[in-house]
């Protein structure tokens, strides 16, 4: 018996004939990694103003930029700057743009690093509750996962008075669609900055 035809419908043999849209979706991409190595020098002028957040090992300000194509199908770009993961701790700022939906930027602690900074992120929130908008902390059991639906992100102003020493990890979330791309450099920015607020709120 010969094997059942593979067919394309109407829309896929448009795309299949069309090598337009894949070399504007690699420029797209391009320009996400343009733009994630301009963050990462903005970060590190910002982090220099923290000293009490210094680490004394080099690797943790090494921004790495990674990319992918199946991130729940889709493309996806991740800028860590400062990162540090070991089996049991980790400090991460998480810069993501995910094809077709957001960008976003995530705090992540595990271990130490939530043991030593949980308690000043929270604080921070107690004292200034109007920087709670727009703000998720994660709910979910996996920490590489970074969808805002329901089982993986919760509201932070609902999480706030809950006990965070009981979760396995800590991550604080903002995101903003991408038909406000015209103003994701100032998200980015601007948010990075209140990060480090939160975790060192008198820099010197």
């Amino acid at each position: 018996m010969s094997p059942a035809k593979v067919m394309l419908s109407q829309k896929e043999r448009e795309l299949v004939t069309d090598a337009g849209w894949i070399l504007t979706k690699n420029q797209v991409i391009g320009k996400v990694y343009t733009l994630f190595g301009n963050l990462s020098e903005n970060y590190r002028q910002q982090w220099a103003a923290h000293p009490a957040l210094a680490v004394a090992d080099p690797g943790f300000y090494s921004p790495k930029i990674s990319k992918g194509e199946q991130y729940r199908g889709l493309p996806w770009v991740i800028l860590d700057h400062p990162r540090y993961f070991t089996g049991t701790d980790s400090f991460a700022i998480r810069s993501f743009f995910w094809w077709g939906h957001f960008c976003s930027i995530t705090l992540q602690l595990a271990g130490s690093y939530q043991q030593k900074y949980g308690p000043a992120v929270k604080q921070y929130f107690q004292e200034n509750p109007a920087a709670l908008t727009g703000w998720h902390i994660g709910i979910g059991a996996d920490p590489w996962e970074h969808h805002f639906e329901e089982d993986n992100y919760g509201l932070l102003a609902n999480e706030l008075g809950k006990d965070w020493n009981a979760l396995p990890f800590l991550k604080l979330a903002k995101k903003i669609p991408l038909q406000e791309w015209d103003d994701i450099t100032d998200f980015f920015e601007g948010n990075f900055h209140t990060i480090l607020q939160m975790l060192d709120p008198q820099p010197a």
